[in-house]
């Protein structure tokens, strides 16, 4: 297994019972490589976040996740009885550097004043810094995102996005990104893949290097509109 790849299932499928949640799939995610999984709620896609995520297993085919892995998710899930830091501490050992590296992880999502909040003081998007935080002082080989942005409000959710982006960038991880946006998948992935009645039915790069994608996404809508039509959204209007 080349040590490049952060995910790679090949011809996997998972049941519940007789009903096959997904089947045949084949997916890999390189490191640094950054992938939004786009489908309609029932295709298939929590079952196969919980499969990367160690929480469920493949009935059949292949399978292998690098470690350490980390996920953020829609809600921010946050212990209130725990200070900021320490809640970017769960699930880390607690060596003496332990509360300096929640410090500067802090202060690497932009909330370097924060630490000894209570996290019932922060904001929305505060809050999901926070999980960003406690997910990257894993120092995650592959990071899963469950559609972290849904709950905010529209500025709030660019400002996070591009927080994403920068810290993908400089941390290097694989990244699936778990959206119903088409547009947020368009402004943040590398690759896009399409899961449809448990099949991944597209699996589509996106042109522009970072720096770039506001210009590829304007340019992009042919592929934005091959997107809703995969989705069954046919008669989408792109932007």
């Amino acid at each position: 297994m080349s040590d490049d790849l952060a995910v790679s299932i090949r011809q996997g499928t998972k049941r519940f019972g007789d009903r096959v949640i997904f089947g045949n799939l084949d997916l890999q995610i390189r490191r640094r490589e950054f992938v939004a999984l786009l489908g309609a709620s029932g295709s298939g896609k929590t079952t196969l976040l919980r499969t990367l995520l160690d929480l469920d297993s493949l009935d059949s085919g292949d399978g292998f996740v690098a470690t350490p892995r980390a996920a953020v998710f829609q809600e921010p899930r946050l212990i209130p009885s725990q200070r900021v830091w320490q809640n970017v501490l769960m699930g880390v050992p607690r060596t003496a550097r332990a509360r300096e590296l929640a410090l500067a992880t802090l202060a690497e999502v932009g909330l370097p004043r924060h630490a000894d909040a209570w996290p019932q003081t922060l904001s929305g998007g505060e809050a999901q810094r926070v999980a960003l935080a406690r997910a990257l002082i894993r120092d995650p080989s592959l990071l899963l995102l469950d559609e972290p942005f849904a709950a905010l409000d529209a500025l709030t959710r660019l400002r996070m996005q591009d927080l994403v982006r920068q810290l993908v960038a400089r941390h290097g991880p694989g990244v699936l990104l778990v959206t119903h946006d088409v547009d947020e998948a368009l402004r943040l992935a590398d690759r896009i893949v399409v899961l449809r009645e448990g099949r991944l039915t597209l699996d589509v790069s996106v042109s522009g290097a970072a720096g770039h994608r506001e210009a590829a996404h304007a340019e992009g809508g042919a592929l934005r509109a091959r997107l809703y039509a995969e989705l069954g959204v046919p008669h989408a209007v792109a932007a």
